[in-house]
């Protein structure tokens, strides 16, 4: 275990980003990544209900489109483990993010955004898992104590990202009207290309060749991975129930300002970003899946705070809690799933960072069925419930997977 000091590690992983082309053009191109995907995420529904005439329900049908983004993160990745040009299809990816999003936006048919969700803007939910790849491969080639911290300052720029993306899509949705989000939406995926410029690494041998590489890990291999990945879905399926039915919950039922509903949803990102640079510290402390499966009790008492504590103090407490969640999970699961497949790591990049979507569709269908039976605000109690299987889960998985287990 690591006896580095934090404050000493952190200002060694800030060097190490700021010296290297490749660590700060994945920063800045991360960041782009984040504040494109969230300006869009909140308004495509009102998009489609307001400029392309669709019903609520059928609009809603939209979220499901991302059960694509598993599958074709899983293409994008074995090929990338087969020939090692991670960049290069980080590239197609967001040039795939750029065409999907102006189709979109210059969309006059109802059908069209679906079809252009599940054929294209698929794919380019696997440009950032390519990011970590190729940032795993230059670790590989230059081991280092700090690498670990690395990952974790650029996953940040990631989450700072989506801090920012909901307010300014907001503010250009209101200002300049919802095409022109989707267009601004657009432009961020296209320009991620621009601080990585020409760079394209090579995989280290290991990486790009071998007789397990030409056909790719197999099932037995890839297990664990998928073990871990679906424990994740479990926690994260949370995450489209809470921002579909809270600010609902909260308007409705708890009468709350729309001033203290931004400050209760703010809040979460706010703490995540406090968390995260504490997390690889933890991680290698207690353990990092250990450490993951305490998140996800913090997950399950958020929800009950939801549920149960119908105040504004528990919506804070609720977002507290979360933002924990995630200031621990964002930063370490990229580095366990990776672990967990180290001789194909552009694979288990995507499968993890595009088993989001997968958690999104789950957690659509559970809230929509819930709030139906259940109603406001006991529908949270089964993200809590999921979170509980999940903190169960990892538990197990911290004993019986020592690559799970270990340290960050």
């Amino acid at each position: 275990m690591s006896t580095a000091h934090p404050v000493a590690g952190r200002a060694s992983a800030l060097n190490q980003v700021w010296a290297s082309p490749l660590y700060r053009g994945a920063t800045i191109a991360l960041f782009l990544s984040g504040l494109g995907t969230s300006a869009a995420a909140p308004q495509i529904v009102s998009f489609l209900v307001r400029e392309l005439d669709a019903s609520l329900p059928l609009a809603g049908l939209y979220y499901l489109t991302s059960l694509a983004g598993p599958v074709a993160g899983y293409l994008i990745g074995a090929y990338s483990d087969r020939t090692g040009g991670r960049l290069n299809l980080f590239r197609l990816c967001a040039i795939a993010g750029f065409i999907g999003w102006a189709g979109v936006a210059v969309s006059t048919a109802i059908w069209l955004p679906f079809v252009i969700s599940t054929l294209i803007l698929a794919f380019s939910g696997a440009a950032a898992s390519q990011i970590f790849a190729a940032v795993h491969d230059e670790q590989v080639r230059h081991p280092g104590a700090a690498n670990d911290s690395v990952v974790a300052i650029i996953r940040m720029a990631l989450t700072a990202g989506w801090v920012v993306g909901p307010v300014l899509g907001a503010w250009l949705g209101a200002e300049l009207g919802l095409r022109a989000m989707l267009w601004a939406t657009a432009i961020c995926f296209l320009a991620q290309i621009i601080p990585l410029g020409t760079m394209n690494p090579r995989a280290p041998a290991k990486a790009a060749a071998g007789g397990e590489k030409s056909s790719g890990p197999g099932l037995a291999a890839m297990l664990p991975l998928l073990a871990f990945t679906g424990l994740f879905v479990l926690v994260y399926a949370g995450e489209p129930i809470k921002y579909g039915f809270l600010l609902i919950y909260m308007e409705e039922q708890l009468k709350l300002e729309p001033a203290i509903r931004g400050a209760v949803i703010g809040i979460q990102p706010f703490i995540e970003l406090l968390i995260m640079p504490f997390s690889v510290v933890l991680g290698r402390k207690f353990g990092a899946v250990r450490l993951m499966a305490a998140a996800a009790l913090l997950a399950a008492a958020a929800n009950l705070c939801f549920a149960a504590w119908g105040d504004v103090f528990g919506m804070f407490a609720g977002q507290i809690l979360m933002g924990g969640v995630w200031g621990i999970f964002m930063v370490l699961g990229i580095i366990v799933a990776q672990r967990l497949l180290p001789n194909a790591v552009a694979t288990a990049s995507a499968i993890f960072m595009s088993s989001t979507a997968l958690a999104s569709a789950l957690g659509g269908v559970a809230g929509g069925l819930g709030v139906a039976g259940l109603g406001l605000p006991s529908v949270f109690y089964i993200p809590a419930a999921l979170a509980l299987l999940a903190a169960i889960g990892l538990a197990i998985m911290a004993r019986a997977v020592p690559a799970a287990g270990q340290g960050a």
